[in-house]
């Protein structure tokens, strides 16, 4: 089987520290070429795979401010269409764009729907010729048809077992009201307890006037964005990890990273959180502010090596290398 792994650019597979998308393409990529399949990874040019890497984005437009993205997004599509025949599937991780030119694409085409940024850009997803994945069951749209439904798996070497933890809480993620920052604050305030916060600033407007002045680097201490030499260090030195989200959160991979070093997640019931947090082993779902501080007094609880051991069954890169092996035979044969 002869695959094409076309990816997003905004950031080089696998990203430097933040780019969820990448980093997903990139543990499919490089699970496949270990299984042998014949995979070229369509990336940014700076890109690191095993695969054969071809694309035309010399690096990720979010690390370049000389590349427009809509741009370079289009050559890197067109680029990699022109290709298609040469393959015998071509797995898209790039959102609806690729799907506009689907009909040019002389391949079979799988589409992972990482997530939808809004209703408007369902007519791309209608009219394409793709097959499709769900990232979760909470994250399918009822006006499209899907393969199945495939969870992220994740590094588990990079992600070692913490047995015994520390006592702050941690949140991990990108700062944006729709992450919840500023509930994560009041949590950890009304809970008595210092928050480590690790994360790009997506919103800026929102972290000058919300964030930034309760980081006073006692209390409160904000590390940026980090890389995946520091996330199993820090996600397991945490009491546990605060996932006080605002929307239906498609899949949330530093729940599962945190829970995969043993640290239990305190997240709100929205979107996958339900199909993501066992409730009881890997972690507690909360509604609000309040249930979210009294779970912080239960969760030393809960037992961190069961917690470790059931994350790493479910969302191993293994597991999840081996559900789109199935689901490209459901499409090639």
């Amino acid at each position: 089987m002869k695959v094409a792994m076309l990816g997003p650019i905004a950031w080089r597979t696998p990203p430097l520290h933040y780019g969820p998308w990448e980093l997903v393409t990139s543990l499919i990529t490089e699970g496949l070429v270990e299984r042998g399949i014949d995979v070229t990874l369509f990336a940014t040019l700076d890109s690191i795979t095993k695969a054969t890497l071809d694309g035309v984005a010399p690096s990720g437009y979010e690390e370049n401010a000389d590349l427009d993205g809509r741009v370079w997004e289009a050559l890197h599509i067109g680029h990699a269409l022109a290709r298609s025949g040469e393959f015998d599937l071509v797995h898209n991780h790039l959102d609806w764009l690729p799907l506009a030119f689907s009909q040019q694409c002389e391949a079979p085409m799988v589409t992972t729907i990482h997530g939808f940024s809004g209703p408007n850009i369902l007519p791309a997803y209608r009219r394409a010729r793709s097959a499709f994945v769900s990232i979760s069951d909470s994250d399918r749209s009822p006006d499209l048809d899907y393969l199945g439904t495939v969870h992220h798996g994740i590094d588990l070497d990079g992600l070692p077992l913490s047995q015994n933890g520390g006592e702050d809480l941690i949140l991990f993620g990108r700062i944006h009201p729709d992450k919840g920052t500023d509930l994560a604050l009041d949590i950890a305030a009304k809970a008595g307890r210092r928050l480590v916060m690790c994360g790009i600033v997506q919103d800026r407007a929102f972290f000058e006037e919300l964030i930034e002045p309760r980081i006073d680097g006692d209390r409160v201490v904000y590390l940026g964005s980090v890389g995946p030499d520091e996330r199993g260090a820090i996600l397991g030195s945490g009491l546990a990890l605060l996932h006080p989200i605002r929307f239906a959160e498609p899949f949330g991979l530093s729940v599962v990273e945190s829970m995969a070093c043993g640290t239990p997640v305190i997240a709100f019931r929205k979107g996958s959180m339900p199909e993501v947090v066992d409730e009881g082993v890997t972690g507690y779902l909360v509604s609000n502010v309040d249930e979210a501080v009294t779970a912080v007094d239960r969760v030393r609880d809960l037992d961190r090596a069961a917690c470790a051991g059931r994350a790493r069954r479910r969302f191993s890169r293994d597991r999840m290398v081996e559900d789109y092996l199935a689901i490209y035979r459901k499409i090639v044969g």
